[in-house]
């Protein structure tokens, strides 16, 4: 199967920073909403049957014209949406609370899943759910499925998965509003990550986006990861 892993459109928390993860979470900005049109243009030439979205807001809306362009209806799963800041939820990104956040997602992808966000979500359980919605798409027989998720957990996702990207790749690309992360296996047999950002993965540079979920997980983290 071939999967495309896609990040919502700009939101108007991504223009503050903000750990925005809750259900129904924050809208798409005039820019997201363009964003969002230009997704069936710019994935024109890949043959999508299904696409699926995370049940928050902005995942719906980026979703929504891709899916109307091929004639399909949003698939909403829970399992996509974005890791659970708890009780970090709304904080800066780049403050020092909010910075537990980061830190955190680096000890998912280093193999630490046990590792609880205070008042959210284990690795472990993030990972699950994703999972379930990844096996899903593959037991349906889609050749190619579209996932329109949230940054930092296509990053974490993709670093635990992938066989060819590890949690140094996926910490310092970052992943702007709309980039795709598009990969090719299956469940049983693995993962293979083709392109990251419209870049080959063996020659993706890092993405420049400043959001908590989207920028380069390596910046600016002083000290060890919170525990919880």
């Amino acid at each position: 199967m071939r999967l495309l892993l896609i990040r919502h459109g700009q939101t108007v928390a991504n223009l503050d920073y903000l750990l925005d993860t809750a259900f129904p979470g924050t809208d798409l900005t005039e820019l997201g909403e363009r964003q969002a049109a230009a997704l069936p243009a710019a994935l024109a030439d890949e043959d999508i049957t299904a696409v699926y979205a995370s049940p928050l807001t902005r995942t719906r809306r980026t979703a929504a014209p891709l899916a109307a362009a091929r004639g399909l209806e949003v698939l909403v799963r829970d399992g996509l949406r974005e890791a659970a800041a708890g009780d970090l939820e709304m904080l800066p990104g780049d403050s020092g609370e909010g910075l537990r956040y980061l830190h955190t997602l680096l000890a998912w992808m280093n193999g630490d899943t046990r590792l609880r966000l205070p008042g959210g979500e284990s690795g472990e359980e993030a990972l699950a759910r994703y999972d379930a919605v990844v096996a899903e798409a593959a037991a349906s027989g889609a050749g190619t499925v579209a996932m329109v998720s949230h940054g930092a957990v296509i990053r974490l996702w993709t670093a635990v998965r992938a066989v060819n990207i590890d949690e140094t790749f996926a910490a310092s690309h970052g992943l702007e509003n709309t980039g795709v992360v598009v990969l090719e296996g299956s469940p049983s047999d693995g993962w293979k990550a083709l392109s990251w950002a419209g870049a080959l993965v063996e020659t993706a540079g890092p993405a420049t986006e400043p959001g908590p979920a989207g920028r380069r997980l390596d910046e600016q983290l002083p000290g060890e990861p919170g525990r919880a």
